[in-house]
Formats: structure tokens, sequence, C-alpha cells
């Protein structure tokens, strides 16, 4: 069984029942999710033997957080205690041409807290064949920063493939702030995941004329921007997912893998339409997807067309985690989105 390793922040999410509005609830839905803990916990669904690894406060919140993750087959064993407080964000989820918004209240969580030295990196990655992590967890300050460099050269020492989701936040950094981090980071990675404003604004490359809110795609600007990026970073593999925003509730969904294997040009996906019950970890549920793909699949395409059915999945479950089965990915693929019932 492959083993995969992914290391970030897992957060309490609140979120108003229904598509409530933030003023006019008066409870909110618990759950728990992040962007590296969201992949770890689809990559132990598909099957792959799965490590999440953190910083959780030592006290009850934590505890569950901790549980919201094993629960569902992760192995926990290298999440380290500290801090005072578990990282809180706020979901209103949209409807129609109502976008939904996000309220972080993460300053001072237990991860940012992380320094170098409190995490046996050689331990963690022995045996292991692949790291996964985000443009998030640098951007959580420089204490993970650091930590996380300590990962990443130490997974390419053991020889595990190393996969990175640009994934820009602004309310964590500004651009030059965050290109001054992450584009000495890309020489570890080997999978570069990226939609086309996290390339512009984490690496500096853009993707032409693409418009996600007018829901046009330039195609050519996107395989421009994977072969630049190939080329600027010598990475084996870039991918990058195509977003037509319609509306809150309606996306056309599909991507793009660039890799050399098959073809000289960049592989296109299936393209997916999707009636949107949650969008927070669509990406994430896709960079899941390719890497269990990558993995286990016999070609860089097949990778590709489960890591875009499986985020299409992703999307009609409430929830940061994507919580589907290899078959039903499978079946979606082979069906071509029929969404007929099963009985």
């Amino acid at each position: 069984m492959k083993k995969a390793v992914t290391f970030g922040e897992i957060m309490l999410r609140l979120s108003t029942p229904g598509y409530q509005r933030f003023v006019q609830s008066q409870q909110f839905d618990v759950s728990y999710g992040g962007g590296e803990a969201n992949v770890a916990v689809a990559l132990a669904g598909f099957g792959l033997e799965s490590y999440f690894v953190s910083c959780l406060p030592k006290h009850e919140i934590g505890e569950s957080a901790l549980h919201a993750v094993r629960r569902y087959g992760v192995n926990t064993d290298y999440i380290v205690r500290g801090g005072d407080r578990l990282g809180i964000y706020f979901l209103e989820t949209g409807a129609s041409q109502r976008p939904s918004k996000v309220i972080y209240d993460r300053a001072n969580s237990a991860i940012s807290q992380i320094q170098p030295g409190m995490i046996d990196w050689e331990n963690v990655f022995a045996g292991k064949d692949w790291f996964h992590w985000t443009g998030i967890t640098p951007a959580l300050g420089e204490g993970p920063a650091q930590v996380l460099k300590e990962a990443c050269t130490t997974a390419k020492k053991a020889g595990a493939t190393v996969s990175c989701d640009l994934n820009f936040r602004s309310k964590l950094w500004t651009e030059e702030q965050a290109q001054a981090v992450m584009l000495p980071l890309m020489e570890y990675v080997d999978v570069c995941i990226a939609n086309e404003e996290d390339a512009q604004r984490s690496l500096g490359f853009s993707a032409g004329s693409t418009s996600i809110e007018e829901a046009q795609l330039d195609e050519e600007g996107y395989v421009t921007l994977a072969k630049a990026l190939k080329k600027e970073f010598g990475f084996d593999s870039v991918a990058i997912t195509l977003r037509e925003s319609f509306s809150a509730s309606k996306n056309g969904w599909s991507a793009l893998l660039h890799d050399d294997n098959e073809c000289s040009e960049p592989q296109r996906s299936a393209r997916y339409e999707i009636m949107i019950v949650d969008r927070v970890g669509g990406g994430d549920s896709f960079a899941s997807g390719l890497i269990y793909g990558l993995l286990s699949k016999s070609s860089s395409k097949e990778a590709l067309e489960f890591a875009a059915a499986a985020s299409c999945l992703k999307h009609t479950i409430p929830g940061d985690f994507n919580l589907v089965s290899t078959e039903e990915v499978e079946k979606l693929i082979a069906s071509g989105g029929s969404g007929r019932v099963e009985r």
C-alpha cells in the first residue's frame, strides 16, 4: 500500500445551516477542515495509508479536531500538541448570484506557533511515497514556513514525491510576501497544482485573458501557463484546474495536466457542469484525486480524469472532506455524469 503524508492546519468550521446568512442564523453547524487535512482524509478514503502532520492544542477542541480526521482512517501519530487555540473559520454558503463568504479567526492558532525541530521528519518520511503541502501553510508565519522547508528537504532525501497546491490566500499575506517564500520552495516540488489566480499571485505567472467571473476560459492561456511553469521550475507535472463560474450555484469544472509522459502537449480532462452544494475543499479534492491517480493509475491521463471526477463529486457534499470511494469516482467517469439513482 502506498503511503502519503500531508502537513498543514486543521480548523474548526462554523457554517450557517443551509443557505442562511450570518445575520439571520441563530446557530452554526460544526465540522472541521483545512487544505492538507482534506487531502489526507480523501487519500485514506481511496485506500492509501494516509498521514496528517500538524500542531493541535492539548484540550478538548484540539482532541475533537484530531478525531475528525482519525475517524476516516487517517494516521495522526505525528501530530504534535501545543499552543492555546484551534483556528476557526465561519462560512456562509452562497446561492445563485450571492457568493459564499468566509470569515477567518485563526490568529495565534496552534500551528502558527510551531518551530523547527518540533517534528521528527526523518521518522515521518521513513518508507513514505508522497508528501503534499499547500501555500496556506507557509503563509501562517515564519515558524510554519521554516518547518515546511524542513519537511520538504527531508522528503526529497527520503525519495518521496513532493506535491504543492499553490493556494494563495490574500487574508494571510501579500503577493510580494508569497512570492518571496514560495518561489524558493519550488525547487523541492515535483508536482505543482494551481489555478490561474494562484499561479499569478504566488509565482508571478499569468494565464492570459481568462476571467472566472465571466465564465470565460482562455484555453491557450492555460496551456501556455502550464508549459511556462514546467519549464521555469523543472516540475515533473503541472496540473491546472479550470473553473467556469456561471453563479455561486453552477460551475463548469475541468482540468489539464502537463507532464510529457504521454504527449508533448497538456492533456485536458472531461468537463463537468456542477450544481454546487459546497465548494469548500473542491481544490483539495482535485489534489487528492491526482495524487491517488499518479500513484495507482497506469497513465497520467487516467490520473487526471480521476482527479477531475473526484473533485466534481466533492462539490455535491457538505463539509470540507471529500467522502467518496474510488468506486464512486470510477462510476462517474464511466457514466459521464448522469447522476441516476442507484437502487
